[in-house]
């Protein structure tokens, strides 16, 4: 997926997570993020999507705040979400998506941003569908490109999630493979860090599963055992993954 069609796609999540919504009472607590409720999984995100437009706008040098940005959260309504989604669009659109900028992943440019963007609000969406007891639907393609962000990014999530320093071994390769497209990638724990490759190898554990399961899984949204993710092997290396990788 290029950056329009990250745009194009994050233009129907921004709607879809508006629509779920309207639709689930605001108190109702998330399971998946926990100590917060609709409400605050919508303004969160809300929030996120106003800091990432202020951040493309000025193709921001460096991290700046939401005090630095002047964002204060406004009445959390869908029209409140629907207009930061669009302003963020219409940001990320007119922007040139090879332009340099600060991003908290190692892609630092405009197109970082598009990206995350979408998997983000994909991730809340299914949080307070998961919320409200409604079955997560998306296309495998998206789902794909959710998990190989996910890996893509995850070294770089140290600041907000310490516990992923702590992903080191001794050369253990854990697999992660979905069964429809047959998309895979191994993850190697060596002494000083963890490399990705997209390529067969031998594992010493494999998550496989449908696309949407194996990022619900990774994203620790939904345990092992209630989806149609299995763990093959080592199950100590694939649990401990799923221990020190999770994003807080």
């Amino acid at each position: 997926m290029d950056h329009q069609e990250h745009c194009d796609a994050l233009e129907g999540e921004i709607e879809r997570f508006a629509t779920v919504f309207e639709a689930v009472a605001p108190d109702l607590g998330v399971a998946s993020c926990p100590g917060w409720n609709v409400a605050d999984v919508a303004e969160h995100l809300g929030m996120i999507h106003r800091w990432a437009n202020q951040l493309v706008r000025r193709r921001a040098p460096e991290r700046l705040s939401f005090e630095a940005l002047g964002l204060v959260a406004g009445p959390v309504t869908p029209e409140w979400l629907r207009a930061g989604g669009s302003r963020l669009l219409e940001t990320l659109r007119a922007t040139d998506p090879d332009l340099a900028m600060w991003a908290w992943g190692p892609d630092h440019h405009v197109r970082f941003w598009s990206r995350r963007q979408l998997h983000e609000t994909l991730v809340h969406r299914t949080d307070i569908e998961l919320a409200a007891g409604t079955t997560p639907e998306v296309a495998t393609s998206i789902a794909v490109d959710a998990i190989d962000e996910f890996l893509a990014n995850l070294s770089s999530a140290t600041r907000f999630s310490p516990k992923v320093n702590e992903l080191r071994g001794t050369g253990e390769t854990l697999g992660i493979r979905e069964r429809d497209s047959g998309a895979r990638w191994n993850v190697t724990l060596l002494p000083d860090r963890f490399e990705v490759a997209r390529e067969e190898s031998d594992v010493d554990a494999e998550f496989a599963g449908p696309a949407l399961d194996l990022l619900l899984t990774l994203y620790r949204r939904r345990r092992l055992g209630e989806s149609g993710v299995t763990l093959a092997g080592d199950a100590r290396l694939g649990e401990f993954w799923l221990e020190h990788s999770a994003l807080e």
